[in-house]
């Protein structure tokens, strides 16, 4: 597999809508072990064998922030939940679909805390996914690249920059901190995503670097009960 192909995908994503740092320097870094290696290899491929998971995304703004609340099908690479403003007013609240293409919008006054398990039948609006700008899409965009159907080269993300820098828990289960391999071509690059990484190496949280925002995107798994993503109905016109 290609040094810039796999786990790699997240660093790239990052990168390609720009890095900005949060301030946080590891307590140690290192260069991960054969055992560490193979978890963060196959960490990408769990959330495919798991056909889904549920996620909790949250999106820094300097207007105030955004959580999204859902569950990703990392075999149809389709994501489904629901949007909620904090520290800003409820005008962009509702049920939100996204794939790597498209952001489906639903629009609500009162937003539920998780989204009902079968969509509206009406009342939804599409866009383009933005590839650039626009913090919230470059959070989905990654979400979707947290999954694959193979598990990466363990031997190129050692040699790629990939590292370990701590230890700690999410959710009471013992985690191991890990960042990417730098993205291709751009050395230096790794500590744009950060996973923790269990010790069978399921991916419990992500934190990843994008250019529209100073603060990170912060992406929680198993937060809540995962519901299958089921496809929404044909939107009306674009908004």
């Amino acid at each position: 597999m290609a040094a810039g192909a796999g786990i790699a995908v997240a660093a790239a994503v990052a990168l390609a809508f720009a890095l900005a740092g949060d301030g946080d320097e590891p307590v140690a870094r290192r260069v991960l072990t054969s055992d560490e290696a193979d978890r963060l290899a196959v960490a990408r491929f769990r959330n495919y064998e798991a056909e889904g998971r549920a996620v909790t995304i949250t999106v820094p703004g300097a207007a105030g922030g955004l959580v999204v609340t859902g569950s990703v099908d990392y075999r149809a690479k389709t994501g489904y939940g629901v949007v909620r403003g904090t520290g800003r007013d409820a005008s962009g609240d509702g049920l939100i679909e996204w794939t790597a293409a498209t952001v489906r919008f639903h629009p609500l006054a009162n937003a539920p805390a998780t989204a009902p398990a079968s969509p509206p039948a009406t009342g939804w609006y599409d866009r383009p996914l933005r590839t650039a700008g626009n913090t919230l899409d470059s959070a989905l965009a990654i979400v979707l690249g947290l999954g694959g159907d193979r598990p990466d080269n363990a031997q190129l993300l050692r040699q790629n920059g990939a590292a370990w820098i701590g230890s700690g828990q999410v959710r009471g289960r013992r985690t191991d901190i890990m960042t990417g391999p730098d993205a291709r071509g751009k050395a230096g690059t790794a500590d744009s995503v950060r996973y923790w990484v269990g010790e069978d190496g399921t991916m419990y949280r992500v934190r990843a670097d994008v250019a529209s925002e100073p603060r990170p995107v912060v992406i929680e798994f198993d937060t809540q009960r995962y519901v299958p993503v089921r496809p929404v109905p044909k939107a009306t016109p674009a908004r």
